[in-house]
Formats: C-alpha cells, structure tokens, sequence
C-alpha cells in the first residue's frame, strides 16, 4: 500500500486546494499568500512535492486534485491498521473499545455498516 504522508502545513496547504479547485496556480499564489503567509515560490516549491506525491496536478496553470481528500484519509487509515494492527480491522476496533471510546450510538453505526457490507453485490 502507498504510504502517502502529508506534514501539518502541507495538509494546510492541500486543504486550500481541495477547497478551491480546479484553481489557477496564480489564485494558489494569493490563497497561500492570504492564508499561510507564503511567497509564490514556497508555494510551487510545495505544490511540486505534492504533485510529485500524486496527490495533485498542474496542467496548464489550473490544479486539480488527482486523489480526493475523503481518498487520502481514507489511505492513511488503512495503512495505519496495516502497520499496527496487521491489515486487522477487528483488532483494531478491539484496541479502541477496550479503552471506552466506542458510544452505543457509533457500535450501532459500526454495526449498520458491517450489515451493508456486501448488499450490493447480492
């Protein structure tokens, strides 16, 4: 699985993007210049990483997201059971419960999802 990570600032920085896209990378510019207090070249020098990452592309002036947002988390987490849980879910969803951090309200979410599972392959 590909470990994408991103660093508090670039996922502030990714955050204007997928906020704003499609944007032209001189409206990036202003936005990261507004937001983040960035000149224009820390703002490609980080919009390149992140393209190089393939999180993002620059065609002809207008970035675009190439992974969504909702994708990259939901990436990271199953990367994240991967590493600490060895891929297994109900591990994981073990390892937090045994702490209280599961309402009944989410063990009903939990549940709801797990029974959806599959239904539309029926």
């Amino acid at each position: 699985m590909e470990d994408i990570k991103l660093g508090s600032v670039e996922g502030k920085f990714a955050d204007i993007i997928w906020s704003n896209e499609p944007i032209p990378s001189g409206e990036l510019v202003k936005l990261c210049s507004k937001e983040l207090e960035w000149k224009k070249s820390t703002t490609y020098t980080v919009l390149k990483k992140l393209c190089d990452k393939g999180i993002f592309m620059n065609e002809g002036g207008t970035v675009v997201s190439l992974i969504s947002k909702e994708e990259l988390s939901s990436m990271q987490s199953e990367k994240f059971v991967e590493d600490n849980f060895d891929g297994s879910l109900p591990a994981f969803i073990a390892a937090f419960s045994k702490r209280g951090h599961i309402s009944p309200k989410d063990a009903e979410e939990i549940k709801r999802l797990i029974d959806s599972i599959g239904k539309d392959d029926i």
